[in-house]
């Protein structure tokens, strides 16, 4: 599980205290970006966003019906682990040049095909993964997923809350999940214990539903951090990870259940 660093970019209006329009663009590595100047640029950005974060989740969830109900691939997915691994490979690698390549996150369309790349790498690892629960664990972790995604959406949008300044909190919490999960993948190995795995299941939902709310607020210009209106590629596929391990995290307890 990897996540970058914190957004790339910061608003110097808000910094300084003063709201207006921005003057010119920014000029970095040869690329011209275009900065926060009014409230159309900034629900345009969001429009963008959603809308891809809308066809990835749609993308994932016909990968993840398909690896669950169709009974023949979900029995050759469960036999041919080379699947998930590969797509795994292909997920790091793609998400690594997304994530810190910030010229691939805003040059077209390398950013759309290596973006639809990682899309699929995730939705084959999560199918992967979906596919050795019943049916009924799956659909019940969807519907649980999609309503905590909607409410921490309108939570994130709604609140005066600014958890964007709260500096380093992204790292924190993916530290705390890092190490918490190498151990607990340590001691299961060696001995199952069912509480550990309930348990560690729950850290994993608590802790990207927290990040979720942290990289929604930072699609937000009104919030400490913003990022740069170009970034809807790097702002899209946060907001993607922090559901699909939300999703991986509510599966894991219901298939327990």
């Amino acid at each position: 599980m990897s996540r970058s660093p914190s957004p790339p970019y910061e608003d110097e209006n808000k910094k300084s205290g003063t709201e207006g329009n921005i003057n010119g663009v920014e000029k970095e590595e040869g690329i011209h970006i275009v900065l926060w100047g009014d409230k159309n640029v900034r629900h345009s950005f969001i429009r963008k966003v959603y809308s891809i974060i809308s066809l990835q989740l749609l993308v994932t969830v016909g990968i993840i019906a398909i690896f669950t109900f169709v009974q023949p691939v979900s029995d050759f997915v469960q036999k041919n682990y080379e699947i998930y691994y590969a797509s795994w490979f292909v997920f790091l690698f793609s998400y690594l040049v997304l994530a810190c390549w910030k010229s691939i996150q805003r040059w077209f369309p390398w950013n759309i095909i290596l973006m639809t790349i990682f899309t699929l790498a995730m939705g084959f690892m999560t199918g992967s993964i979906a596919s050795v629960y019943n049916t009924k664990a799956v659909i019940v972790a969807m519907i649980l997923s999609a309503l905590a995604t909607i409410t921490i959406t309108i939570f994130s949008f709604q609140t005066k809350v600014d958890l964007t300044s709260c500096n380093g909190f992204s790292c924190i919490v993916a530290i705390v999940i890092m190490l918490t999960g190498l151990a607990t993948a340590i001691v299961l190995f060696c001995t199952y214990i069912y509480w550990l795995y309930v348990l560690f299941a729950d850290l994993i939902v608590i802790a990207f539903t927290l990040l979720l709310a942290y990289d929604t607020q930072v699609l937000l210009e009104h919030k400490s951090f913003a990022i740069s209106p170009e970034d809807y590629v790097y702002g899209a596929i946060h907001v993607y990870i922090n559901i699909i391990y939300i999703f991986g995290g509510t599966l894991q307890l219901t298939g327990r259940a």
